[in-house]
Formats: structure tokens, sequence, C-alpha cells
């Protein structure tokens, strides 16, 4: 079964507090998630392979550790996804970035992909793909499957804020994705909203309704 990783970092659980208020302005809200995004990444990047390589600095030759290859990916799922790539960029520069949009079937209630753009050698990179909300788990389950039956391997997940049914839904669905969450909330009301949670999160970055 995947890991599930909750932040308990008081910087992370801060600017958490802060997106959830309802009178969070649209650009706060949206520099809070990129910061939030980039602390976030900087814990779930910490198992990235390391490579040992000679360099020289002014005083000598040595050998140091760097990253093996810049072999990473940052997938976000569509559109609310978006909000948290560039936090991510901003520790890898280098990743290449998909994206993956769908959108719930009002019949049958399945994900239906509308858009799929990966890098051509995902399947060689370490892939994390990125949602501020998991709620029902039903978009991200879906997405990732849309991921590796593109050749995606080596996945992560990271949003800000969960239910406990999302969780579930997810390491049912991707028992071999590890999930790294801001903040795990109580549940899902009536309406599959996360509750407390923060509202629409792609409304509530883009200031719309």
């Amino acid at each position: 079964m995947s890991n599930v990783y909750v932040f308990d970092h008081p910087l992370i659980q801060h600017k958490t507090a802060m997106i959830r208020k309802e009178d969070t302005s649209v650009k706060d809200f949206r520099e809070l998630v990129r910061e939030i995004s980039m602390l976030m990444g900087y814990e779930a990047t910490r198992k990235l392979p390391l490579e040992e390589v000679e360099i020289t600095t002014p005083i000598c030759d040595t050998k140091v550790n760097m990253l093996k290859g810049e072999d990473i990916a940052i997938v976000p799922i569509l559109r609310a996804g978006l909000g948290m790539v560039d936090g991510m960029l901003a520790l890898v520069p280098n990743a290449k970035v998909g994206h993956v949009g769908l959108y719930r079937d009002p019949e049958t209630h399945e994900p239906v992909e509308y858009y799929c753009k990966l890098p051509n050698d995902i399947d060689k990179r370490e892939i994390f793909v990125v949602d501020p909300m998991l709620a029902t788990g039903g978009s991200a389950a879906a997405a990732i499957d849309f991921i590796k039956a593109r050749g995606g391997k080596k996945i992560i997940f990271m949003c800000l804020i969960a239910a406990p049914e999302g969780i579930e839904a997810l390491q049912k669905a991707h028992p071999d994705v590890d999930i790294f969450i801001a903040a795990k909330d109580e549940k899902l009301n009536e309406n599959a909203y996360i509750v407390p949670g923060l509202g629409d999160a792609g409304d509530r970055l883009y200031g719309t309704k």
C-alpha cells in the first residue's frame, strides 16, 4: 500500500490556514499555493537519486553528490493543478511539464480524458502529479491511469488538502503511488466538497465562480 505523508511543518500549516480563509484575495491565494507547493516539493523530492561526480572548485578537484540526471516531470491536473507548478519549478527548474485534463461525465459520473500531453520520455522520469484538492479521488486516480497508460511508472501525487475518502480511493486504485498532503481534513459533504476545505481551488486561483 502506498505511503501517505501529511506535513506538520509550521510554515506549511500556517500558509494552508491562510488559503482556507474566505477573505483571502485571489492574488494572495495564488502566491500561497505556490509557496506551499515549493515547501512540499522540498520534502517530496527527498528520495531523488544522487550520483557522485567530480568537479573543480576554486581550490581543488573534489567529488560531490548531484542529482542523477534531471529526469523529473511535473504533471498538473487541469485546471487547478496549474497553480502548483511554479512552486515545484522553483526547486527543479529543468523539470519537464505535462498536462492532464479530464471532466466527469454527467450521466455515468466517470472521469473522461479531454487532454493529455506528456514528455516523450515519461517512462524514464520521476513524475509528480499535482492537484490542490483530493476529494473523492476519482480525478486523481483517472489522471494516474492515463499517465500509466502512456508509460509512466514512478509516480508521486501531491495535494494541498485531502479528504479521507479520497486518500482511501487513491490508495486502492494505485497502491504504488505515494501521497503527499499539506492537510488531511475531516470528510466530504453531500456535494463531495471537502470539509472544512477551502471551497473550489480553481475558482479561487483564477477568480472565477
